[in-house]
């Protein structure tokens, strides 16, 4: 008896499959997902998917609780199309299995999502896409994007200077350089692409041409919101390197973009008085 009784559970076990809550929103794009559970043991669930107004997009569903078979008891939404902007967060959600589907009464691709899916080759949508997993963090999620965006056209409005911020946050400094440099042929006072290639120079110690890149931009970019943090950077990295001669070079100019940070005056200061 006490041997069929542990069978029994183990067989149970094994065929709950127990969730596993441990996939971020950005991460589950086009997946069914499950909520950890409330006190009362039920859990809500959805679809996500992004919404290129919206963003990322929970349809929500309705409900379920596990039975003691480890069977998903579903309660769905009556005639109600509800649907979540979500933040790209921290909180965690499981992957509904796809041997769970029936059970709840779901398809593994709802129809609807057909209507979002309408130009997904187009280059105008895998930058969009490769845009917004890039300002999640999720950087090779949005190469992959991008990278394909490039082998369709190549000189597509933004995409020059948001593979190079892929690049630059997967360390891949020279790749971003060099789409950077062709960039700027085309834009040559654009601010964030000139940020962008004065960081990757930065990080892959060039540091005289991360100087004359950043003097070229003082001088050319009208839009001076990035002249902070070009230029304390630099500081910064002669200060790295104690080259007391750059560092003094480049201090009263990055004291003028820095004199209403007091941190970053202090930073100066500090660096100043060590060196």
């Amino acid at each position: 008896m006490k041997a069929f009784l542990l069978l029994t559970l183990l067989s149970s076990q094994l065929f709950a499959q127990p969730l596993d809550f441990t996939k971020r929103f950005v991460q589950s794009e086009d997946k069914w997902v499950a909520f950890s559970p409330k006190e009362d043991g039920v859990h809500s669930f959805g679809f996500i998917y992004i919404d290129a107004q919206a963003g990322l997009t929970l349809q929500h569903e309705g409900s379920f609780t596990i039975g003691p078979s480890g069977e998903y008891v579903p309660k769905r939404l009556d005639s109600i199309n509800m649907k979540i902007r979500l933040e790209a967060n921290n909180v965690k959600v499981a992957w509904i299995t796809e041997s769970k589907f029936k059970e709840l009464g779901i398809m593994a691709i709802p129809d609807w999502l057909k209507y979002y899916k309408t130009d997904t080759n187009s280059v105008a949508r895998l930058h969009k896409w490769g845009f917004i997993y890039n300002g999640w963090g999720e950087c090779a999620k949005a190469l992959d994007y991008l990278e394909r965006a490039q082998k369709i056209n190549p000189d597509f409005e933004g995409l020059g200077v948001e593979l190079a911020y892929s690049y630059n946050c997967l360390q891949q400094y020279d790749k971003a350089i060099s789409v950077l440099q062709n960039a700027l042929k085309a834009n040559p006072t654009d601010a964030y692409t000139n940020k962008e290639l004065i960081y990757a120079l930065l990080k892959s110690d060039q540091l005289d041409k991360a100087a004359a890149a950043c003097k070229n931009a003082l001088a050319v970019c009208t839009d001076t919101q990035f002249n902070m943090e070009n230029c304390y950077n630099l500081l910064h990295s002669f200060f790295l390197k104690k080259d007391k001669a750059q560092f003094n070079a480049w201090k009263e100019e990055t004291s003028k973009w820095c004199k209403d940070n007091e941190r970053l005056m202090k930073s100066i200061a500090a660096m100043e008085k060590e060196l």
